[in-house]
């Protein structure tokens, strides 16, 4: 039987073309995708949790490739971040499961890059919202792309539930003007510059 007890899925994207400057010529498009899963250990403490963490990568390559269609390809995608919200009857480490199985699955569906997802997770209630950080994918020194994408479901996390997200951004903040790393500057060998 499987870890992962999938009750509900849930894709927005946002488009915003600007925030009182000149309008861009193509928008930029912020997409959240997220999965509301039942928690298997909510009210118990479990020792071993990779297990859950390992059949969790399918979620996080589905969450992923939901997120790609919907930005038109990962050709587009510039930043990304996950984030995990868990109900009230579990512990933090269960959304740190997300870390790996999240992580690791939306880098594959890139095609490996090299900055580390920036990351979120606590404990909430139904209706919480979590605001996930976005960086840019090659390097995490790109300035302009230290953003951020709001997770949040009207009817969960449920006590016993752990909304699992993943975040992904065409480019980075809009009329983005002060300075450090360019993105066209990148060199992207080792994840930092």
């Amino acid at each position: 039987m499987s870890l992962v007890n999938i009750r509900k899925y849930k894709l927005e994207v946002e488009e915003c073309w600007h925030e009182g400057g000149p309008r861009l010529t193509a928008p930029l498009r912020v997409a959240v995708a997220m999965a509301v899963v039942k928690n298997p250990y909510a009210g118990r403490y479990q020792p071993n949790l990779l297990p859950f963490m390992q059949e969790l990568r399918e979620l996080g390559a589905d969450l992923s490739a939901r997120l790609i269609g919907a930005l038109g390809g990962a050709a587009l995608v510039q930043a990304y971040g996950k984030g995990a919200l868990v109900g009230s009857d579990g512990e933090l480490e269960h959304g740190a499961v997300w870390h790996e199985a999240g992580g690791w699955a939306m880098r594959e569906a890139l095609g490996q890059p090299k900055a580390i997802v920036p990351a979120a997770k606590s404990i909430g209630n139904v209706g919480d919202r979590l605001i996930i950080p976005l960086g840019h994918v090659q390097a995490a020194y790109v300035r302009s792309h230290f953003g951020s994408a709001e997770m949040t479901l009207w009817d969960g996390p449920k006590r016993d539930e752990i909304v699992f997200g993943l975040a992904m951004a065409t480019g980075g903040r809009i009329h983005a003007r002060l300075g450090g790393l360019a993105a066209d500057d990148v060199v992207g060998n080792d994840g930092l510059r």
